[in-house]
């Protein structure tokens, strides 16, 4: 078994939850890009993993239409020409992703208006009140 991925000193991601498969890369690259799988296709099991059920409830939205039906996320690499920098690549995004998830949010304060906000507030809907009585062309104004 191989090291775990420490991602938050609380947070670590088993290595055996994720799957790296190399595909064809498309776009520029010559004979090059037809002839070797450089391109990283990292496969993380989110179901599977031992993560805290809030950070896999937070990383849910975060991953977007990157997880799959199964609960598995996809990352595709293949920025890099090399097949240990797309990995490299595809992981750190990854643990990026799992840390990002891991901050949790900060609760809301409700908070009341000041009297003075309020005031401000009025005053500001009269104004325009008297500013829309004006454009009125009623007759016998003049």
């Amino acid at each position: 078994m191989a090291d775990p991925i420490a991602v938050t000193p609380a947070i670590a991601l088993n290595p055996d939850d994720i799957t790296v498969t190399f595909v064809r890369a498309s776009g520029p690259g010559g004979q090059n890009v037809n002839k070797v799988s450089t391109a990283c296709e990292l496969r993380f099991d989110l179901a599977a993993a031992a993560l805290p059920p809030d950070v896999k409830a937070r990383l849910v939205p975060l991953a977007g239409s990157r997880l799959t039906k199964e609960g598995v996320i996809v990352i595709q690499a293949d920025r890099f020409r090399s097949q240990d920098m797309n990995r490299e690549d595809a992981l750190s995004r990854l643990v990026a992703m799992v840390a990002k998830a891991a901050v949790r949010p900060k609760r809301r304060i409700a908070t009341k208006p000041t009297r003075a906000s309020k005031e401000r507030r009025l005053e500001g809907k009269q104004k325009r009140s008297g500013v829309k009585k004006m454009r009125q062309g009623k007759p016998g104004m003049e």
